[in-house]
């Protein structure tokens, strides 16, 4: 699902980066989000931009599979 995000909505929610992400300039990334119904990800470098949303078992089962590559 893509979710064009109120500029409240989007500043409500606590915005995390990968460790793992470390380019030369330090913005080509994503960043994740996280609320009971709903794992939001965005991308780093169009921050007020849309960003999508899935449910935690399906976030999981991503992380998981991309895990195991």
């Amino acid at each position: 699902m893509i979710h064009k995000p109120s500029a409240e909505e989007a500043t409500k929610l606590k915005w995390c980066r990968s460790s793992y992400s470390s380019s030369g300039d330090g913005n080509d990334c994503v960043e994740v989000a996280s609320t009971p119904s709903t794992v939001h990800v965005r991308d780093s470098k169009d921050q007020p931009g849309p960003h999508l949303g899935f449910t935690p078992t399906t976030w999981k089962a991503f992380v998981t599979y991309t895990s195991e590559r």
